[in-house]
């Protein structure tokens, strides 16, 4: 297969390429802006093709000059600001870049498109226990990026029926690892950070403050690329929406512990009292229909990402 993946040199994005490398897999990395390859694709055989999603000839193109099989969307195309300066144009453009992608799916007769959704489309969703794909999601968000996947995957249902094209929504859980960045949503990326540079813990980035208890469904980078490289190279999948998570939570405090089986030393505590729910993914569907099995639990991931800062690598 060729499998054309957006945003394939980011976070996500790059570790997919990866496992769909080692999978034996060829890949085509379309990427905005022009950059080197991140260290994870150093020694790897890539094409990487400099557009924009927005940009439908420039898309187009590249089909020209690949006999693409298999589609990746993992690039964000959504508005990130709660209150954008231009809400009605940045929403044509995030919609128009989806839109975009299933139009090149159509012409080049692609046999599969995988679109990134998250977690945060949950938020508020009936029902207790694992998150399971049929929840029965709310019709609000409070911030921008689950309301734009919840429009994105009410859109790739529509398109899959009227075009006929196999489109799938990979609902990505909490993910951390190398080439993460400070997340606004969960402390697992800057208590690493701390630890591996040895200094004191910084969640100023954060949207609200954190807690030893808070706990989330949080899945290592390497696992969440391969999970979703496993989706996209099975032969048949049985549903149109995966989870893609490790099926439990872990929280501040058990991440504070294992890091400290690597850092000792390390200044990651947090104050206690922390009472949100905890967001877990049912990943039944995910294992069933792939045979998929996490292989970074907490110790060896925390281990594995302090290795890799302290090897010099950027975040």
């Amino acid at each position: 297969m060729m499998i054309l993946v957006t945003g394939g040199l980011g976070f996500i994005g790059s570790h997919t390429v990866r496992a769909l490398l080692d999978m034996g897999e060829e890949c085509v990395v379309v990427q905005r802006r022009a950059r080197e390859l991140p260290a994870v694709l150093a020694d790897a055989r890539v094409v990487v093709e400099q557009a924009d999603v927005t940009d439908l000839d420039a898309l187009l193109a590249i089909g020209r000059r690949h006999a693409i099989t298999d589609i990746v969307h993992l690039a964000g195309s959504y508005p990130w600001a709660p209150a954008p300066e231009a809400p009605v144009e940045a929403t044509r453009t995030a919609l128009g870049g989806l839109l975009n992608i299933v139009r090149a799916a159509q012409e080049w007769g692609v046999r599969r498109l995988g679109v990134a959704s998250t977690i945060g489309v949950y938020f508020g969703a009936e029902g207790s226990g694992p998150l399971r794909e049929d929840a029965t999601l709310s019709m609000s968000a409070s911030v921008s990026i689950p309301t734009f996947k919840k429009v994105g995957e009410l859109l790739a249902g529509y398109l899959a029926d009227t075009t006929g094209i196999d489109i799938v929504n990979y609902r990505i859980s909490g993910t951390w690892g190398p080439l993460g960045h400070p997340d606004p949503f969960f402390a697992a990326p800057a208590l690493i950070h701390a630890a591996a540079r040895g200094t004191a813990l910084d969640l100023s980035h954060m949207m609200g403050p954190a807690f030893a208890e808070d706990g989330l469904d949080l899945t290592y980078v390497k696992d969440t690329g391969r999970a979703i490289a496993l989706l996209q190279r099975a032969d048949r999948l049985n549903h149109r929406t995966y989870n893609v998570g490790s099926g439990k939570s872990t929280t501040n405090a058990q991440l504070a512990e294992a890091i400290r089986r690597t850092v000792p030393d390390a200044k990651v505590d947090l104050p206690t009292g922390g009472a949100a729910p905890h967001l877990v993914l049912d990943i039944s569907r995910l294992t069933a229909d792939t045979g998929y099995q996490a292989e970074y639990d907490t110790e060896r991931a925390a281990g594995d990402y302090i290795a890799w800062l302290r090897a010099g690598n950027e975040n």
